[in-house]
């Protein structure tokens, strides 16, 4: 009969180690791919539409210009800001080394050099809040499981029912440590699962920026006054200067 009780015991032990465990892996993997997620975001953020913003800040030059693109498309906080990198005659030749240029004029080659990169922009400021929605999602997804999972599983009773399968009366066995001593909360408490971290916690949430055509006077005052500030800049020529 004691064989029995001990042979029942183990396989409960084993059921509930399997149910927990079985489970953890799962939450742990959700968890690493959410996190190579925010890298690949990150990643999209830095490369396109920080290279599209520092195009931008090149074009506009003045502080004063970059703060009215800003208001003019809501992009909230300014991002990848450098006064040096886009002042800096080296670092803006290279940063339009692979862009088009189009026009006869040197007006409408910089106005439209202008509007290729915004709507350049656009395209990606969508597709990173395509990015971060789906990760919000995701993280909300793995949380209900999370909850779900306790909502099923009672940790605390789990824990105190091992411990009463090995006999133990809060002085010795497998799962030694009563309650009142805090021994079974600190391992429920190692034991439990969280979720990620919000993505909000990682990366900016931007706000959709106005489609080119919705706000294009003033954006093209916006680009009439740069130019007039550096009527001497032809972008043609910066395109095709030699960087080697």
């Amino acid at each position: 009969m004691e064989d029995f009780a001990q042979t029942l015991a183990f396989e409960v032990k084993k059921e509930i180690a399997e149910r927990y465990f079985g489970f953890r892996k799962i939450i742990e993997e959700d968890s690493d791919d959410y996190q190579k997620e925010i890298i690949s975001s990150t990643i999209v953020l830095e490369t396109k539409i920080g290279f599209d913003l520092l195009r931008i800040y090149a074009l506009l030059q003045e502080d004063k210009l970059i703060e009215q693109f800003y208001k003019l498309t809501n992009l909230g906080d300014v991002l990848f800001f450098d006064s040096y990198v886009s002042n800096s005659p080296t670092i803006r030749k290279r940063l339009f080394q692979d862009q088009e240029v189009r026009g006869f004029l040197r007006k409408s080659r910089f106005s439209n050099m202008f509007f290729d990169i915004y709507k350049s922009l656009h395209g990606h400021v969508n597709d990173y809040r395509e990015r971060i929605a789906m990760l919000a999602e995701d993280r909300n997804v793995i949380e209900e499981e999370i909850n779900l999972f306790y909502q099923k599983n009672d940790i605390s009773g789990i824990m105190l029912f091992l411990r009463n399968l090995d006999g133990d009366s809060g002085t010795s066995g497998t799962m030694s440590g009563g309650i009142d001593g805090g021994g079974t909360i600190s391992m429920e408490q190692k034991m439990r699962l969280h979720a990620p971290q919000p993505v909000e916690k990682f990366l900016p949430v931007l706000e959709a920026i106005p489609d080119a055509k919705a706000i294009s006077a003033e954006l093209q005052n916006l680009v009439n006054t740069a130019y007039e500030k550096q009527p001497e800049l032809d972008l043609k020529d910066l395109r095709d200067h030699d960087l080697s």
